[in-house]
Order: structure tokens, then sequence, then C-alpha cells
């Protein structure tokens, strides 16, 4: 028989054991993105207060979860609600309570990979300075709404590259920022971010309102805000999370959900597959157990589905609002006539912005013996050459206009394509300049 003092010393190896095994669970973590401003696009910062109310009600604590959007829309003089965000027409508001961590002109790329790489002393004095302070043992999850392009997603002042976002990816695993990862984004041609770029060896799942060549759509569009109020993709797995048994619910389920009730895009997923077949939503997204879910009845169901009829692309979102604003004004009122004037002059925009970019193809043929202008400017293909491609749209923005604005952005992947037939920077760069240093760098309201 072994000396008490030995059970003694057993006892506490195991007590030990247990201590160390209950530190190894891991928390919650998560970053939340809108990456732009200005009331037109209202529904990116309610589509991010929104999924913090989420996390916040599922228990994740507010020292966990980062909230970077520009802050112009709760108090903007065209919200007639002041102080209130909602994100469903018949929606509460989500506006309350949510960090105010990075607002303003603190939105920006740089900040963002900051934040997810846990670099406190780059934040010190910026916002609230709180960054991603995950481990191995942590589950982190990020979700970003905004603009987006081939191969970029906008920030106010700037835009974010894929190859920049998946080196940030890279440095978190190789850091042992987490243990497993969560991205979801929101922006049109959103699946650029991620195909072929993110491996499905790392413990990282990720699914995107669309495809690499489509638009997203936002949807409830709101008579009295005169804006809509959110993104079909967002929209949907937020109305599941809040409706659904997140504890019991896998992440691929889920995206199912949310593929089926987002008809005009195609929600695509990427990473490790296998983590999102056997991952429950709670494991990113909170289960605080005393907030029962609200299982949504079919009739609120399909009234959501009928209300979601309104979805537009989002580069149509600008036209789409001013016209619904035009169709509600009284004939021949001194209103009408200033919504007429906003409306032409949108549609002048975007017609001078493709212009621009359709008269850059044509430039950058005339020093070469091919000339696939036709080719470029007709078929989209798979952006590979992205160091091109970031040094070209850079130039662009420093010589033309500003490329986070929605018409540029949807005329990119005409320039990625320059790049893509092998022409090389400083052709296109040069094609840049005989185009728009005659005209200057022109600006366009938002």
């Amino acid at each position: 028989m072994l000396p008490r003092q030995h059970f003694t010393f057993i006892a506490a190896i195991a007590f030990l054991g247990a201590i160390g095994s209950i530190a190894a669970v891991g928390q919650n973590w998560a970053v939340l993105v809108a990456g732009s401003n200005g009331y037109f696009n209202y529904r990116h910062q309610s589509d991010v207060c929104h999924a913090y109310q989420i996390l916040h009600k599922n228990g994740i604590p507010d020292s966990n979860i980062v909230v970077m959007m520009y802050d112009d829309i709760a108090k903007n003089p065209e919200n007639p609600t002041k102080g209130i965000i909602i994100n469903h027409l018949k929606g509460k508001d989500v506006y309350h309570d949510v960090p105010h961590d990075y607002t303003g002109n603190t939105v920006t790329p740089k900040n963002f990979i900051n934040v997810l790489l846990g670099n406190k002393d780059a934040m010190n004095g910026v916002g609230s300075g709180k960054v991603l302070e995950s481990g191995p043992d942590d589950n982190v999850f990020v979700f970003f709404t905004d603009h987006g392009a081939t191969g970029l997603v906008a920030f106010p002042n700037d835009v974010l590259y894929a190859k920049d976002l998946n080196t940030t990816i890279a440095q978190m695993h190789s850091q042992h920022k987490y243990k497993e990862m969560v991205i979801y984004i929101e922006s049109c041609e959103s699946g650029s971010m991620l195909d072929g770029l993110l491996p499905d060896n790392i413990n990282i799942y990720a699914t995107t309102a669309s495809n690499p060549d489509e638009s997203s759509y936002a949807c409830y569009y709101d008579s009295v805000r005169q804006t809509y109020l959110g993104d079909l993709y967002s929209v949907n797995w937020m109305e599941d999370s809040d409706a659904e048994d997140v504890t019991t619910e896998t992440l691929f389920k889920q995206f199912q959900i949310t593929r089926k009730k987002t008809t005009e895009s195609h929600v695509m997923q990427y990473g490790n597959l296998t983590l999102g077949a056997s991952s429950h939503v709670s494991e990113f997204q909170g289960a605080n157990m005393l907030n029962k879910p609200q299982p949504m009845s079919p009739l609120t169901d399909r009234l959501n589905a009928m209300l979601k009829r309104d979805a537009v692309a989002v580069v149509d979102v600008r036209e789409s609002i001013l016209s619904r604003r035009l169709a509600a004004l009284p004939v021949n009122s001194a209103e009408r006539a200033a919504v007429e004037s906003k409306l032409a002059n949108t549609i002048q925009q975007r017609n001078a912005i493709a212009g621009t970019i359709d008269l850059i193809a044509k430039k950058s043929f005339e020093v070469n013996r091919a000339n696939y202008y036709e080719l470029v400017t007709s078929q989209r293909m798979k952006l590979t050459q992205h160091d091109c491609y970031k040094s070209v749209t850079q130039h662009m923005h420093e010589k033309c206009f500003d490329i986070q604005n929605e018409y540029v952005l949807n005329k990119l992947w005409i320039v990625a394509n320059l790049c893509q037939i092998g022409l090389q920077d400083f052709i296109i760069k040069n094609a840049v300049n005989a185009v728009c240093e005659p005209l200057g760098r022109q600006t366009f309201e938002y």
C-alpha cells in the first residue's frame, strides 16, 4: 500500500492536470468591419451592428469583440430616427451599446491587419487600441461587409487587396493566433478574396456573398429612411443565427440556408470544408444558453422572402435609391428637381468612370502589336497577377479617381484582365497617365 503522501502527490498532479485542461478550453474572439461611409451605404454599418448584437447576446464579452465602422449613420442628418439603426423593416435598434473601437479615418486596411495580428504597439493611441489577443486555444470570427471588386474589398479611404489579406491570414496561422477561424465576407466579387488563395489545411472555414465574378445585393428598402437596410447574404446568415439553436447547427448548415435564401448571387465556401461540416455556429458566434433562440415562423419566413424581392445589385443601389425617392415626391416640387439633378449627376458619373476605364484599356494596346481590347473588356479572367493589379489600381487611385467608388470597383476587372494577358504594369500606368492627366484627378459625390 502506498504511503499517504504519495496519494497526496498524485491527487495534486491530477488537480493541476484538470486546471490545465480547463485553461486550454479557449475563448471566442471576433472582428466586425463595415468598410464604407455615407448614408447611401447605411446597410453596411447596419449589418455590423446586427452582427455585434448576435455575438453580445450569445455571451462573447465586449473585450473580445473589435468593431470597425465609420459611425456616420446613426446621427446622420438624413436619418429620421437619430441614434437608431435597424437591419430589417420591422427590426429593433441594433446600434445601442455597439463598441466604438475604430471609427472615422481609423477604419483602414492597415489598422484592420494590425488588429488581426494582435499588434498592440501599432495601435497604441489609435481608437480604443483593442486588437485580437487570441491564442492557439481560441476561436476567431471575422465578418467584413462593404463594396468590393476583383481581388479587393473597399474601406472608406483605401482598399484591402486579396494578396495582403491572405498574407495576414498566413501570419496569424504561423503565429498561432487561433485554434480555428471563420470568415464571412459581404461584397461584390467577394469570392475573389479567397478563391485559389485560402489553403484548406490551416483550420479556416469561410463563406462569401458572391463568387469571384458577380455582384452582391442590397435588400430591405425602407421608404421612411429612404435607403436599403441590409445586404442579402448578411441578413440571411444573421436572421438564421437569431432563429436557430446555434449549439446544434453546423457552419455548413448555416451556409446551406444562407445560400438557398440568397437568390441573386452564388454564396460560396472556401478553406477547410470539413471544419464547416463538423463545427457548430456557437463555437464562433457564442452560445449563451440564457438567451434562447426565437425560431422563425413559416409566416415570418415567407414575409421576409417577399420583402427581399426588392434586392438590387450593389452597383445599382445609388440610382435605385434616388429613383425611389423621386417617385415619392410631388411633381414640380423644388425637392423633386434637386433629386432629379442628383440622379442625372450620378448617371453621368457612372458613365464617365466606365468611359475612362474603357479608354485606359484601349490606350494600353497602342504600343503593342497584339490588340486584345475586345477580349479584356468582354470576358472576366481569374486574377493571378496580384502585384501588377495592385500597382496599376493604386496608380489609378492617385491619377484618376477614388477606386473605392462602387462604379470604379464595378469596372476594375478590366484592369485585372490587362495584367492577366501579360501587359507589364508600367505600360498600363502610361495609359492611365495618358487618359487621366489631361482631365486631372476627378472627384465624385458619394
